[in-house]
């Protein structure tokens, strides 16, 4: 497991890789002492974990997770705990306290390691391919992906995620009984996503293949998707007829 550290402090950075050098299925990638940096980092580098201090010169860890298209697991490691329940709401794996204890370390990398088990290795299936830019390099479903809306934060698996849909000038997320909006246009997200998982369904909607739930005929040679756990979703003509030679044999 690729680990990369974020954290202001040399003094905690050196003591994190300390702590790690115990396992030996661990490997650190990398070191960051700031947002700025650590952005620079994750755009060269795609750890499994992050460690991720919250207090930071400049940008806190919340905003870095908040910047970033996709992340991985994060575990946070800080000095104070008043932040512990803002921590879970983004889905982080576990929340320690500094100085970090090594009986706490391993509980959190237990549950990193049966999180990352849980997922398929999209590298087991998918064809070699040239190395591209990381700003092109679609998002998977494996991929996660920081959803702030207000004050509301989520960390968010993209194969959770049932529906992009535009709404008022925003973009809203369908995922679990969740609907936040995010400042994204239908085009970004198109560009950025895998269209081998998800599909522009019309003008308004992107929806994800792997949560159909039924599909039938519809109004002038059209098509009319149900979604698990909806909604209904109306495709196109056009796309209606990409849709059929997408799913064909």
């Amino acid at each position: 497991m690729e680990v990369v550290i974020v954290d202001d402090s040399r003094l905690a950075r050196t003591e994190l890789r300390h702590l790690l050098g115990v396992f030996p299925d661990i490997t650190v990638v990398g070191e960051a002492r700031h947002a700025a940096e650590a952005r620079e980092l994750l755009a060269t580098v795609r750890p499994d974990l992050l460690l991720l201090d919250i207090h930071m010169p400049g940008e806190t860890g919340f905003e870095l997770l908040a910047s970033l298209e996709a992340a991985p697991q994060v575990i946070f490691t800080t000095a104070y705990d008043e932040y512990a329940l803002q921590a879970f709401e983004v889905n982080a794996l576990d929340y320690l306290l500094k100085p970090v204890q090594t009986e706490r370390l391993a509980a959190a990398l237990a549950k990193a390691r049966a999180r990352a088990a849980a997922l398929p290795d999209p590298a087991a299936t998918a064809a070699p391919e040239a190395p591209t830019e990381a700003a092109t390099t679609p998002l998977t479903e494996n991929d996660q992906v920081f959803v702030r809306d207000g004050e509301q934060c989520w960390f968010v698996r993209l194969s959770e995620v049932r529906l992009f849909e535009i709404s008022a000038g925003y973009t809203q997320i369908y995922f679990d009984t969740h609907r936040p909006l995010i400042p994204r246009t239908l085009q970004h997200l198109e560009q950025r996503l895998d269209a081998r998982t998800f599909f522009r369904a019309n003008r308004q909607q992107i929806i994800n293949l792997k949560w159909v739930e039924s599909i039938e005929p519809w109004f002038s040679n059209t098509l009319k998707i149900r979604l698990r756990g909806g909604p209904e979703v109306e495709v196109s003509r056009q796309q209606s007829a990409r849709f059929r030679e997408l799913l064909s044999l």
